[in-house]
């Protein structure tokens, strides 16, 4: 993940601005607000400035998959060259699926919230519109998973690699 920040931050801070790069960083599966906050603590945004950006970057694609992820996953199968992809993707979400559909609720949210390869907002985010929970208990525990995840990635970008950069 490191080295994806730095190739997004270096490639893309020299035409748009450091909020900017946090931003988009944000919006990514699999960087998503760890990626983020880390690009933001290499940046030299201050913490209070990143945390918003980062959050709402991460967040703001949430809805749309809660919502219509089923549907397109459906139009895609469709079609030849997209069937394999899906269930692919279907696949590999389902099988992190265990402790969701066990604790549902606080499974999201400590799925969502553990700063791990394969887990974050995007994954929970599909793999409850697939296990068909409920979307505002979905919504919740997404939302606090990000805030666990942010405090997490917080004190690794800023408090252990801000010092270890300054």
């Amino acid at each position: 993940m490191n080295a994806l920040v730095q190739w997004f931050t270096k490639n893309l801070s020299p035409y748009i601005s450091a909020k900017t790069v946090v931003f988009i960083i944000s919006l990514l599966p699999i960087l998503e607000v760890r990626g983020g906050l880390l690009a933001a603590s290499l940046l030299k945004i201050p913490e209070a400035e990143a945390i918003p950006i980062c959050v709402i970057g991460n967040v703001l694609p949430i809805p749309f998959i809660l919502l219509f992820i089923r549907q397109i996953f459906k139009l895609m199968k469709k079609t030849k060259a997209f069937r394999p992809l899906i269930e692919k993707l279907e696949k590999r979400a389902m099988g992190k699926s265990d402790k969701i559909k066990k604790y549902e609720f606080w499974g999201l949210m400590i799925f969502v919230g553990i700063p791990l390869p394969g887990t974050g907002a995007w994954t929970g985010a599909l793999i409850a519109a697939l296990l068909e929970v409920d979307i505002k208990k979905a919504s919740v525990a997404i939302l606090c998973g990000v805030a666990l995840a942010t405090i997490i990635m917080y004190v690794v970008s800023y408090v252990m690699v801000g010092n270890l950069v300054s």
